[in-house]
């Protein structure tokens, strides 16, 4: 075939005469030829995407250093917990680049319809990555283009990264990575780095590891961009680089190592990102992919380094998650101006990238996997908007809307939380979520945000700035003890102002309850006695009575027998609109009234004047009940069913109390009850 393509056309139709018994065959040869020649010009055009040279790679971090602006990332504003910087790391198919902008910037809007986890898949396909030649040792092994690897799309929920890792027998590894000295120069480094690595996943673990733990962001040259070099071997000279010094220097010692790397530039949710935001102009950030297992991965040594406070110094501290990070997750923060660098089939367009909410790395290391809305804009339905965390495990939350209101109710769930937000005014709001671990003593990590767009504000709905999150009961109330509550709901709506909680108790647990407001003024005695408190075996009930309509909040406190304070383990937000409500107090109790007693009647706590009053109550283990009215005593009888029952008369006196005389000191009356006389107030 080789001779067949230096003959002119006349000598083809000559040498096709003259050899006229073998056309057949010699017309079967060429035509095989031909598809292979096809397929080769197909493989080629497959992997243009990724050629990338060093000296490409240079003239293009040049270019960031004159002019680009680096975009820096904070996490945890205001408490710092993950840091991107970027220079432009190389220059991409601009065709490419112009028809993931122009759907966006036409005003495109593609309908993705998401089925069940079942049928959606989204495979991660790995191209061909044609290499220019490089004078570095030991030659890089020739990949062809035919691995693909396939993902559920979203998320399948199985593993942080795109390529099972046992971190446990990585540890020596690290710890050896994290201590060797630079040596001056790349390849030294790299060296010394590689003495206990054997497999390409080792390489690039030890490469990793060193680079996250010795290279600092340089704040200061975000100042003069001009002045910063991304130069491989400066950034190793200077120990500090911004993000796209990062990403050339992990691709020059991969190379090195024979590892097959690439550097990724574009758009990224980092320092100085608003949530909602669209896109354009510039690259922000630059990161890495690498091919490993016959497979690609991605990774960002800037953000696995540590962070910074904005306009503040970098701080080391790894993150685990953006080393071979899962690519449905690292789509989330990274957006590359090639497509074919998201690893995703099919591709995610810009548009869908800018309405994706934002969580954070702390959201999946904590165990976290979704969001609900998935969207980080939304708008509030009759001045309401609701959230729905879910992971798989306990976790505490705290939210601010504006960065100091809490206008909702957060309740949490088994391995998550529902929050419902009520904004007191209208307009675009920031909604800001964090999470800890149960048993973490620390503070919280922020973890996503939300833009709230509120049209109306439900003013019937008024949050007291006395409650506390999270309300109602959940794991947390029942890791203190109280369980099977009468009211799963954390709001009670109440038409006449009365309802009755009630709990199983686990345990020796002491307990009592105080009722709270913000829109009256309250005195003890409505904290304290507008709850009357009955326990029957392992079960407490509380029967609350409000002073007048409003909005109030139910805390119940407990102590367990090991504890010296209480603590408010469950609280309810009690409701009634009907403004003829006004409930007296309930009786006073004194110490000598046990926890098991029960009052049935009377439960007012003011009684009428010159009035017949039935008393009825079950007091155990007492061998007199009596009701004293000054120096008059009405003695109450003990009935069949164990109950204490009688009629007093109220006179003129202005205070009646019940008296109980035990067993092993009859001749002694002790108080239980005291109710005041005369006229409701």
């Amino acid at each position: 075939m080789a001779l067949h393509h230096r003959l002119s056309l006349w000598q083809k139709i000559l040498l096709g005469i003259f050899c006229f018994p073998l056309l057949p065959i010699y017309v079967c040869v060429y035509c095989l030829c031909l598809k292979d020649e096809e397929k080769e010009s197909e493989r080629n055009e497959a992997t243009v995407g990724f050629q990338y040279s060093e000296e490409q790679a240079n003239q293009n971090r040049n270019k960031a250093s004159d002019g680009q602006l680096e975009n820096f990332k904070v996490i945890s504003k205001g408490k710092g917990s993950n840091l991107s910087f970027s220079n432009r790391g190389f220059k991409e198919d601009e065709e490419d680049k112009s028809q993931q902008r122009s759907a966006t910037s036409a005003g495109q809007k593609e309908n993705v319809q998401i089925p069940s986890k079942d049928n959606w898949r989204v495979s991660f396909r790995n191209r061909v990555h044609k290499e220019d030649e490089v004078p570095v040792e030991p030659k890089k092994k020739k990949l062809e283009d035919k691995h693909i690897t396939n993902y559920r799309y979203p998320w399948d929920r199985t593993s942080l990264k795109s390529l099972p890792i046992d971190l446990k027998a990585f540890e020596k590894l690290d710890a050896y990575a994290a201590k060797v000295t630079s040596n001056h120069t790349v390849d030294l480094l790299v060296k010394e780095l590689l003495r206990y690595a054997r497999t390409d996943l080792e390489k690039t673990r030890a490469i990793w590891i060193w680079i996250s733990h010795h290279i600092e962001y340089d704040t200061e040259g975000l100042k003069n961009l001009s002045r910063v070099s991304c130069d491989p071997n400066d950034v190793l000279r200077t120990g500090r680089g911004v993000c796209a010094g990062y990403s050339s220097l992990f691709e020059r010692m991969c190379s090195i190592a024979g590892v097959q790397c690439k550097s990724v530039s574009g758009y990224s949710k980092g320092a100085g990102y608003k949530t909602g935001q669209k896109f354009s102009g510039a690259s922000t950030h630059a990161w890495n992919m690498v091919y490993l297992e016959e497979s690609w991965h991605l990774l960002d040594s800037t953000w696995g380094a540590g962070t910074v406070s904005y306009n503040g110094p970098f701080t080391f501290g790894y993150n685990e998650f953006y080393f071979l990070t899962h690519p449905a997750l690292f789509i989330g923060e990274h957006f590359p101006e090639y497509r074919k660098h998201q690893l995703l089939e099919p591709c995610i367009l810009q548009d869908q990238f800018e309405k994706l909410v934002h969580c954070e790395s702390h959201f999946y290391n904590m165990g976290l996997l979704s969001s609900l809305p998935d969207t980080c804009t939304v708008e509030t339905v009759k001045g309401k908007v609701s959230f729905t965390l879910e992971g798989r495990q306990r976790l505490l939350f705290l939210f601010h809307l504006n960065k100091t209101e809490t206008p909702g109710f957060m309740q949490l769930t088994e391995h998550g939380m529902k929050l419902d937000v009520y904004p007191q005014k209208t307009g675009e709001q920031i909604l800001q979520i964090f999470a800890k671990r149960e048993d973490s003593e620390g503070s919280y990590d922020w973890i996503l945000d939300y833009k709230i767009i509120c049209k109306s504000v439900d003013t019937n709905m008024k949050i007291p700035k006395c409650l506390h999150n999270p309300v109602g009961p959940s794991w947390l109330s029942e890791k203190a003890g109280l369980f099977q509550p009468s009211h799963q709901d954390p709001v009670i709506y109440t038409e006449d102002g009365c309802c009755t909680v009630s709990f199983a108790l686990k345990g020796q647990l002491d307990v009592f309850a105080t009722l709270e407001s913000d829109e009256i003024k309250m005195t003890s005695d409505m904290k304290n006695r507008h709850i009357f408190q009955t326990q029957r075996k392992n079960n407490v009930e509380f029967r609350v009575r409000l002073p007048t309509s409003g909005t109030y909040v139910l805390c119940v406190n407990v102590k367990n027998p090991n504890a010296d304070t209480y603590t408010s383990q469950c609280e309810y937000v009690i409701i009634c609109t009907k403004r003829t409500v006004h409930w007296p107090k309930f009786p006073l109790t004194y110490g000598t009234w046990a926890k098991h007693y029960e009052l049935l009647e009377p439960l007012d706590g003011i009684l009428p004047e010159n009035s017949n009053i039935s008393f009825k109550l079950r007091v155990p283990d007492v061998t007199e009940v009596s009701v004293r009215e000054g120096k008059n005593s009405f003695p109450l009888s003990l009935t069949d069913q164990g109950y204490w029952e009688g009629i007093c008369h109220t006179g003129a006196t202005q205070e009646l109390t019940v008296t109980v005389c035990f067993k092993d000191k009859p001749n002694v009356y002790n108080f239980i009850l005291q109710y005041q006389v005369g006229p409701k107030k």
